[in-house]
């Protein structure tokens, strides 16, 4: 009782002296119905407002420098958010110093919340951990276009914290991924390095038509379409190397046709429907005012002297009344 009677009693003296101290510098009386320590608080609350305002000019000027220096936004954001954070850390020891809390008090604080984060937030702890191998690993950047590859779903990254991840789909919906999840799915990154994209379209033609005429008619209906990538240097894709311009392959010999696939390139990952829509229309025009007829799955049932025998009843002989009396009933040889 001694010990917490002399912390209370330290804690209410630094309150007052805080207060004398700041009517001193002013040179003004302090009322006697006013308790010094409310010049405490009042001093603590005016330090916090002043470091929340510094916190903020610090991280605006030191924004440009630091982006500089890093060349990664969500670095430089996470950065600039421990800039801001460690501002208000000391702002919040000066105002606890003031209303009388002492070193001692505050390293306890700090005991006890660190065994209360190890315990009740492990989660947040695992994801802030995820967060930093997410912002060491670089799978994608804010900006990128990404695909959940578990769910299906399509979007930009928005926002990448220490915590989580933020994105806008192209259905215009947010989601949050929290960093320990996302570390366990495939994401596909559609922006990384080369924002080219390679799209195909396969096409049954019949066995009759002129493959020729049908794989320049295919090639030139992409390279008609704006989006699409119509020649250049070739594209490097590891060790390989791929023709830039729209190319046609005789993919495979089918039942019911010859199987063409075009490959061609997008410019640019955030409108694939559209450009492959554009090219899917452009071949359907085309080939329908060509010699080139798209095969369909059909079949040709073909009857001749070598196809068997069938016996057929004859409707108009008569009945045998032995087995069909007039009832209509087969006799069984029981009458």
């Amino acid at each position: 009782m001694g010990q917490q009677t002399g912390n209370e009693t330290a804690g209410g003296g630094s309150g007052a002296a805080a207060g004398e101290t700041l009517a001193d510098w002013f040179g003004v009386e302090l009322p006697a119905w006013l308790p010094p320590e409310v010049i405490g608080w009042v001093l603590a609350l005016v330090v916090l407002a002043v470091t929340w305002t510094v916190s903020k000019l610090a991280v605006r000027l030191a924004g440009r420098t630091v982006a500089r220096r890093i060349k990664r936004p969500s670095v430089t954001r996470t950065v600039l958010r421990l800039v801001q954070l460690g501002v208000v850390l000391l702002g919040i020891a000066v105002a606890a110093s003031l209303v009388g809390f002492q070193a001692g008090d505050i390293l306890l604080s700090v005991t006890v919340f660190s065994a209360v984060l190890g315990i009740v937030l492990a989660p947040i702890v695992g994801s802030i951990i995820n967060g930093f191998f997410v912002l060491a690993d670089q799978p994608y950047e804010i900006g990128d276009m990404i695909e959940l590859a578990d769910r299906g779903q399509t979007g930009f990254v928005e926002d990448i914290t220490i915590r989580y991840t933020k994105m806008f789909t192209l259905d215009n919906t947010f989601i949050v991924i929290s960093n320990d999840s996302i570390r366990d799915r495939d994401v596909i990154n559609y922006s990384a390095e080369d924002e080219r994209t390679r799209l195909s379209l396969t096409v049954g033609v019949t066995y009759e038509g002129d493959l020729d005429e049908a794989r320049d008619i295919m090639e030139s209906c992409a390279r008609d379409v704006d989006e699409v990538i119509t020649g250049g240097p070739d594209i490097r894709i590891g060790s390989a190397r791929y023709p830039a311009a729209p190319t046609c392959y005789i993919d495979e010999f089918g039942d019911h046709g010859v199987h063409l696939t075009l490959r061609y390139w997008a410019k640019q990952p955030y409108k694939l429907l559209t450009v492959r829509s554009k090219v899917q229309t452009n071949v359907w025009s085309a080939l329908e005012d060509a010699d080139v007829e798209i095969a369909y799955p059909h079949s040709h049932v073909v009857f001749d002297d070598t196809s068997g025998e069938l016996n057929v009843a004859n409707r108009d002989r008569p009945r045998d009344d032995r087995h069909f009396p007039a009832d209509g009933l087969p006799d069984d040889g029981s009458k």
